[in-house]
């Protein structure tokens, strides 16, 4: 039977999904975060470099001098965003070179949301700026998965990079998923500057369109780690300020570090580790290098306070900076060693394993700082750093490769309290605080999946005044360095490998279970300084103890070396002999690439040429600085290997290659099969070999270069017979093919 019209009449009435809004009176948060910098680098603790808008903040909020983070990048920052240790996310070592353990896989669970996702459920406005490092290798393709990049991971907008570092005058970006081009200025624009130029217009533009919405901004700068890079004004600031070395650096900042507060006065200045030289040791060619690449460092530092300046005027200008959170932490670990005892001109030597010339770099000094160096400095300048503290980045057993300088500001919420926090804390400490300040409720589920208990604990208590720590206890564990904190005291694992020694050839240490401990009472030695082992074992036996009950909760154990069980790491170009792609492949991560590190290997090309063509690129992978690129220029066809500058390797192609279809293929014969071995290059067109050359060594890794690229190249040239906006191939291309021998 048909219904009547007007049984199927819809109802009148209706309802419109709300707009999100936060909780009422809810303050922004702004995290600010930089890479590499010791305790004892910046002037807000007593350091050589000048951080006038962090002083300030300090002077303003309050300065937290027990501050810890976890002794590596990727680790860090998910502690960070997480709330949890970093072994119970998976991130036991960086995103880029995990173990197949369960706490060491860099796949953060669905179990561990995120600080942005749970305060966009509750109305903020969530973007994250800079370094990422969160995403497992296999992940950073164009086809995803997202889940585990920082849109994935709650960030509404995301404008940065995603591995361990980026050339900060030729940014790697990423906009939210999509890769997207530096800009071309000229001259050019230094990362932090574009970085703060983001960051601001994203506030201004969120505060315009929904100002009744809170903002959780994650800054999170790639200074000071590899590449030093700063504006020359900047590089001239510093010029001659660390001529006289290391150690005397190291007494002055001690000396400053009483003056101001920023260590008890009864602290103890460590010694310096026997395998670091003295500054007297050198000779003087050795100095004038040293204090050249630590210049640069200095100056990157003392220009990432200006820009991040910027940003905090901005919030004043607006009227949002009294009720804004500001936790700015002053690296994610301590100042790093893994420049060697020399220091590199570019960074890709030491990734490869391969020895720079002394010399060629003394001679390329002028370069440090600018876009034709990718500059490490010697490990006694981060021995330096990390003032006044054993050891550096890597090493989690000892306070230089953990404890952070961290300044906390929030004028409306402190209600004027200032000054200086001696309570005992660690970054997984961040999320419980910006939650309590929120007023929000960390949730038991999210999206369906119940969520694991977070370790860490709320700081706001401190902001009160100084005075007892409610941390009482925290495991670190990095590349098998240990530790426990428990009340007052450290108990330890004596390093036993240098930071600057070659990951893939490290073997693991001796059993874990029978290293020489150090322990420290730490209530009342504060810089680690007195070994109280031989005099109170009955403590040291007490905190071992309780460190292997607690290291099955925490994931840590097993305790194993940086390459046990990383052959099996998912990858998308493991197994594969051949390849065949087309035009419009870019910036491809190098573990979906032809995997070409140890093995002779073939490139060919099909091609159909016109009259007055024969320009471009063909293929290439890398950048500036390291890599390999099969081009035409001007009719004739190349094929240059850049193991590393100056050691560049090419074979050219007598006569051009005529008008019309053809075959170009590039073969590599390796001497024997290892990485970094040398072989011979050979160039074919339509199957007749045209020209041969040597290529003296090869890579090992094109780990965070500028991606594979067909028919073009990016960020930076390979080689520099052409630059990006000349690189596209100018003819047809119809496919590459690429086979590993």
């Amino acid at each position: 039977m048909r219904r009547k019209p007007e049984e199927t009449r819809m109802t009148e009435s209706s309802a419109w999904p709300g707009l999100p809004s936060g909780p009422k009176g809810a303050p922004n948060v702004l995290v600010i975060m930089t890479d590499d910098v010791g305790y004892g680098a910046c002037s807000t603790f007593g350091g050589p470099i000048e951080t006038p808008h962090l002083d300030r903040l300090a002077a303003e909020g309050l300065r937290y001098t027990q501050f810890h983070t976890t002794a590596m990048c990727s680790p860090t920052r998910a502690s960070l965003l997480t709330g949890r240790n970093p072994h119970h996310v998976q991130m036991g070592r960086i995103a880029n070179r995990p173990t197949g353990f369960d706490g060491y896989t860099s796949v953060i669970p669905k179990s561990a949301g995120t600080v942005a996702k749970i305060l966009g459920m509750n109305g903020y406005s969530t973007a994250m700026f800079g370094k990422s490092h969160l995403t497992p290798d296999w992940e950073l393709t164009p086809l995803g998965p997202f889940d585990r990049w920082p849109t994935g991971l709650g960030f509404d907008y995301f404008w940065g990079f995603p591995g361990f570092d980026t050339n900060m005058w030729a940014p790697q970006l990423i906009e939210n998923t999509t890769y997207i081009e530096p800009p071309k200025d000229t001259p050019l624009r230094h990362f932090d500057g574009l970085l703060a130029d983001r960051t601001i217009e994203w506030i201004a533009q969120q505060r315009a369109v929904a100002p009744e919405r809170p903002f959780f901004a994650y800054y999170a700068t790639g200074t000071a780690h590899t590449p030093h890079h700063a504006p020359e004004e900047w590089m001239r600031k510093y010029r001659g300020r660390f001529d006289k070395g290391w150690d005397q650096m190291r007494e002055a900042t001690f000396a400053r570090q009483k003056a101001c507060g920023a260590i008890p006065q009864d602290a103890k200045l460590t010694a310096r580790p026997d395998a670091v030289q003295s500054w007297d040791s050198l000779s003087e060619r050795e100095r004038k290098t040293a204090a050249r690449l630590m210049e640069a460092y200095a100056a990157a530092l003392d220009y990432c306070d200006h820009e991040v300046g910027r940003v905090l005027d901005s919030l004043r200008e607006m009227g949002e900076f009294d009720n804004t959170l500001v936790i700015f932490i002053q690296g994610d670990n301590g100042g790093s060693a893994e420049g060697g005892l020399e220091g590199f001109l570019y960074e890709q030597s030491w990734t490869n394993a391969l020895p720079e010339d002394p010399d060629y770099v003394f001679e390329n000094l002028d370069k440090v700082g600018g876009p034709d160096a990718y500059s490490h400095f010697p490990a006694a300048w981060g021995w330096a750093m990390n003032t006044p503290f054993q050891y550096y980045k890597q090493v989690a057993s000892h306070f230089g490769g953990m404890r952070n300088g961290m300044v906390m500001s929030w004028p409306d919420g402190f209600k004027g309290a200032t000054g200086d926090r001696s309570q005992f804390h660690h970054v997984s400490d961040v999320v419980p605080t910006v939650l309590e300040a929120a007023g929000i409720r960390a949730p038991g589920v999210i999206d369906g999946v119940e969520q694991d208990p977070m370790d860490g604990i709320s700081m706001l208590y401190s902001a009160a005044q100084d005075g007892a720590s409610k941390k009482s206890m925290q495991l670190f564990e990095c590349l098998e360095n240990f530790a426990i904190y428990k009340d007052g005291w450290m108990a330890n694992v004596v390093p036993s490998e240098n930071p600057w020694a070659d990951m893939t050839t490290r073997k693991p240490s001796p059993d874990a279970r029978t290293r020489p401990w150090e322990l420290y009472h730490i209530a009342q030695d504060y810089s680690q300084a007195v070994d109280l082992a031989e005099e109170n074992p009955g403590k040291l036996e007490e905190l071992k103890a309780l460190f292997w009950s607690e290291a099955e909760r925490e994931k840590i154990a097993p305790l194993h070396g940086p390459i046990e069980r990383t052959k099996d790491k998912p990858m998308l170009a493991r197994g594969k002999d051949s390849f065949t792609f087309r035009p419009g492949v870019k910036r491809l991560h190098h573990d979906a690439a032809p995997l070409t590190q140890g093995r002779s290997f073939e490139i060919e090309a099909d091609v159909e040429i016109a009259e007055g063509q024969g320009n471009g690129v063909l293929v290439s992978q890398g950048s500036k600085f390291s890599g390999y690129t099969f081009y035409m220029k001007d009719g004739h066809l190349v094929f240059h290997y850049n193991a590393v500058l100056p050691n560049c390797f090419e074979v050219r192609s007598p006569a051009t290659v005529a008008a019309g279809r053809h075959s170009l293929k590039v073969r590599f014969d390796i001497d024997e099969p290892k990485v970094c071995a040398g072989g011979s290059m050979t160039l074919f067109i339509d199957g007749q070999a045209v020209a041969e050359a040597r290529a003296a060594r090869t890579l090992r890794t094109f780990s965070n270069q500028d991606g594979f690229n067909v028919g073009c190249d990016t960020v930076t040239p390979v080689c520099p017979d052409y630059t990006i906006a000349t690189s596209a191939f100018d003819a047809r291309l119809a496919t590459v093919t690429v086979r590993l021998m």
